[in-house]
């Protein structure tokens, strides 16, 4: 494993954060009242969109993503259009998980959905920069020993703190301690933001540390 590959790690999550923190701190010059409890939605869509943009951005550049198999318009667009399709697909399926999860079902269901975006974001999003629209990729590589890469192993590390930070951020909700943060989904998706900016950190670490034993085959 080249360090290169790690150094490179390093300065893409570094700019992913940086974007959580800018579309935290900017929206309070353009925004009058703006808030991460009060105006909750305007702060969700803000990071939702800047770590978007910043990871479409960021994959493209280094070359992350897979080597499109034909240079042609149609397929570039089809692989486009498979990808947002994906992505919907996966805020329609999560929003539906977090209501079997006991969200409300009509009540507040802009507010579960929008969660659902935003997870998608931390996840989906950051398989189909990647990996492409391939569902037997994304198998692969959450299977056991399926990574084929360090950017394979970071997606699964940032992917699975992501999950579980919005799992624990559930835990708050139904205590009577009557906090602005504990309003549906505020604690969801404050757990589900810093759990990927956890996962953002762990994931070059972890693989710093284990890059001795880390061996990566074609499969």
């Amino acid at each position: 494993m080249k360090d290169i590959e790690i150094k490179g790690m390093i300065s893409a999550h570094t700019i992913m954060a940086a974007s959580v923190l800018m579309a935290t701190v900017l929206p309070l010059l353009f925004v009058d009242g703006f808030s991460v409890y009060g105006t909750h939605l305007v702060w969700l869509y803000s990071v939702s969109g800047a770590v978007a943009a910043v990871n479409i951005t960021v994959y493209w550049l280094l070359g992350i993503s897979p080597p499109s198999k034909k240079n042609t318009l149609s397929y570039k667009v089809s692989k486009a259009f498979r990808s947002c399709l994906y992505f919907i697909l996966s805020c329609f399926l999560f929003h539906t998980v977090v209501v079997l999860y006991g969200a409300p079902l009509l009540e507040s269901a802009l507010e579960t959905f929008s969660f659902a975006v935003l997870l998608s974001t931390f996840t989906t999003l950051r398989c189909l920069c990647i990996l492409g629209p391939n569902v037997q990729a994304w198998i692969r590589v959450f299977s056991r020993d399926g990574a084929m890469s360090v950017w394979d192993t970071s997606l699964q590390i940032t992917t699975a703190c992501s999950m579980i930070g919005a799992w624990l951020g559930a835990f708050p909700i139904p205590l009577d301690w009557d906090r602005p943060w504990q309003v549906w989904p505020v604690s969801c998706t404050l757990g589900a933001t810093f759990g990927f900016l956890t996962g953002l950190v762990v994931a070059p670490l972890w693989i710093h540390w284990h890059r001795k034993q880390l061996t990566y085959k074609s499969k």
